[in-house]
């Protein structure tokens, strides 16, 4: 069984001189609940399905396999029930980490969010200049909680 580890933050900017490389993914959701969660997602040119599973800390069980293309647009346009979530990732290294910076588009437009996956909870990591601050706790910021409550609709404004 795969363990997920991960903390996010959200930035004062994309370090757009530091990213190495970026691409859009689009995910929907076949189930999503505080239990779990069975998710679609297109990525590139590849596309997975994912089982997450309960959370306990910042830990969860992960299960990502890649899936025929066909198949993964039949279970994003039948099986998902909410919008899909639509962003582009960039892939930036800190000092021994890779941070994935998640730009959001849609409902989502204007929400920026820095993931960092550990080796364990207590892992010790550097925080880059460009981040402000942990909303890891925060269940607003969980991508199938932004299909049902997108950003648009509790944004300070």
């Amino acid at each position: 069984m795969a363990i997920e580890i991960e903390k996010k933050f959200l930035i004062k900017h994309i370090p757009f001189e530091r990213v190495q490389y970026s691409h859009k993914i689009k995910q929907g959701y076949i189930v999503s609940d505080k239990k779990k969660v069975i998710r679609v997602r297109e990525k590139g040119n590849d596309y997975f399905i994912t089982i997450k599973g309960n959370k306990i800390g910042i830990s969860r069980s992960e299960f990502e396999y890649k899936i025929p293309k066909s198949d993964a647009l039949e279970l994003l346009e039948n099986f998902c029930e909410l919008d899909s979530i639509i962003k582009t990732r960039h892939y930036v290294k800190h000092h021994g980490h890779t941070w994935e910076i998640d730009e959001f588009h849609g409902e989502n437009e204007g929400l920026v969010v820095a993931e960092i996956e550990l080796d364990s909870e207590d892992e010790q990591f550097d925080i880059p200049e460009w981040v402000l601050e942990e909303v890891t706790p925060d269940p607003r910021y969980y991508n199938m909680n932004l299909t049902v409550n997108p950003f648009s609709q509790w944004k300070e404004k």
